[in-house]
């Protein structure tokens, strides 16, 4: 008997089309998660029913997304060039993330799915480059803006080496903010030309990583097969005791 694919959770995007919501999960990432040999399962952004969502799953994909309302998060001001997701996405979002390095299940988050994994254990945002950071090259505006191609290096020593090597990996941005720091147990992993963050991982049991680009775009390529591969083969592997998320 074949053995049972990881189920691979995941989020998307909260939409109003002729007044009525819509759950919103682009394509390429269900192909790239399938294509690793995960079975992918979209969310709903219902907060009443995520314990159930998350007991069903063996791993999980934070997809990119708009920016955060920080005000809704007690974490300072919102930029006014920021372009908050509905309060119920980040809501559900930010609960999901918490919940799931709770469980110690594997993710694997993207962009803003990085973003989300850094601020829920304490780490802080850059809300508007090249504003928050002079002298930044584009990384590509939001979600719904044109890519932007350039390079990253992941940090030697670290998880993110492993799977990308220590050369230079040329990647896609569509962002305009990112991570300004993290807080422990989360370490910096990769970098660009500039020193801007551009990855994040939690050392110990499990896998949980964070890339500030999108291999989503990219699904052919060695790199996102090495990120979606290493997210579905932890998803496939005997679950690991809970960690204790920093709350």
């Amino acid at each position: 008997m074949a053995s049972r694919r990881p189920r691979i959770g995941l989020n998307g995007n909260l939409e109003q089309r002729g007044g009525t919501a819509r759950l919103d999960i682009p394509l390429r990432y269900a192909s790239a998660v399938q294509a690793a040999g995960g079975l992918p399962v979209g969310l709903f952004p219902l907060l009443e029913s995520l314990p159930d969502q998350l007991d069903g799953l063996d791993g999980l994909v934070l997809t990119g997304g708009d920016d955060f309302d920080l005000d809704r998060l007690g974490l300072g001001r919102t930029h006014p060039k920021a372009q908050p997701v509905p309060a119920a996405k980040q809501d559900f979002d930010w609960a999901l993330a918490r919940a799931a390095l709770e469980r110690g299940l594997p993710v694997l988050g993207i962009c803003y799915g990085m973003q989300l994994l850094a601020l829920v254990e304490g780490g802080r945002l850059l809300q508007h480059l090249p504003e928050d950071r002079p002298g930044s090259w584009p990384h590509g505006g939001s979600l719904n803006g044109g890519a932007v191609r350039h390079g990253v290096r992941a940090e030697p020593g670290t998880q993110l080496a492993e799977l990308l090597g220590l050369g230079t990996v040329e990647i896609e941005s569509r962002h305009h903010q990112a991570v300004a720091e993290v807080a422990p147990p989360w370490r910096v992993c990769a970098r660009d030309g500039q020193g801007l963050i551009e990855a994040i991982e939690r050392p110990g049991a499990g896998f949980a990583l964070g890339v500030q680009w999108h291999p989503d775009l990219q699904i052919e390529s060695s790199e996102a097969r090495a990120l979606f591969g290493a997210l579905v083969r932890a998803a496939a592997e005997p679950r690991r005791p809970a960690r204790a998320a920093r709350l």
